[in-house]
């Protein structure tokens, strides 16, 4: 395995398939995976039982610089562990996905955690970072840079069967649509950076999608 420092950095919107596609990359690459989805999904948990106003952005702040979060990646899946305690089912939960958008749009946490992040990129040297902001914030420097998407009723399908809740279709479409446009409104991860590749789902399956992701970071980097 190459000791060559390779960041891939994958973005795109809910439901696109990315933190299972971009697990699988990194599992593939054999290098770290850093799902900050996870992490900012992680941290409204910890604001909900802290019992806090999420429209207080100073206290969710203080409360997120307070938080300590460990993420663990094994063949078996993910571990979230927020302040000690495992949280890798709650942070799924209907209540956390309905408020994360409070959170992640606040610029002081998001602030906190892109340095988080990029302090677990730099400490990697060959990761697999997924999300948002990945691209054009966190890591715009990457070695490979790419926005995985999908159309909207496919990602709707996708995002149900994931997050395995009892909602309703309409439900899970306003919580997903509603989060989309939240996070919209601090960072860009419906269309294509400068520099970024496209790589769209819609008519992929998971493992085509996979290897799409692959043939693209191979073609940017130049090595693997």
């Amino acid at each position: 395995m190459s000791n060559e420092r390779l960041v891939v950095a994958i973005d795109g919107p809910a439901g696109s398939g990315k933190s299972s596609v971009s697990k699988e990359v990194a599992r593939r690459l054999d290098i770290a995976f850093l799902d900050t989805g996870a992490m900012y999904r992680a941290v409204t948990f910890a604001a909900l039982e802290s019992g806090l106003d999420l429209n207080d952005q100073s206290a969710v702040a203080d409360a997120v610089r307070a938080a300590q979060i460990d993420l663990t990646v094994t063949p078996d899946g993910q571990t979230v562990v927020v302040n000690g305690r495992d949280v890798t089912r709650e942070i799924r939960e209907p209540r956390v996905s309905e408020s994360v958008s409070a959170v992640s749009t606040n610029l002081e946490v998001r602030a906190n955690l892109v340095a988080r992040q990029r302090a677990a990129i730099v400490a990697a040297g060959r990761i697999v970072a997924e999300g948002r902001d990945i691209t054009t914030v966190v890591a715009p420097d990457a070695e490979a840079r790419i926005l995985l998407t999908a159309r909207e009723e496919v990602r709707l399908a996708r995002r149900g069967l994931q997050l395995n809740n009892s909602q309703s279709a309409e439900a899970l479409a306003k919580q997903v649509s509603d989060r989309d446009k939240k996070d919209s409104s601090v960072v860009n991860f419906t269309e294509a950076a400068p520099g970024v590749e496209l790589v769209d789902s819609s008519d992929l399956n998971f493992e085509q999608t996979v290897q799409a992701v692959i043939a693209s970071v191979e073609s940017q980097a130049g090595h693997l």
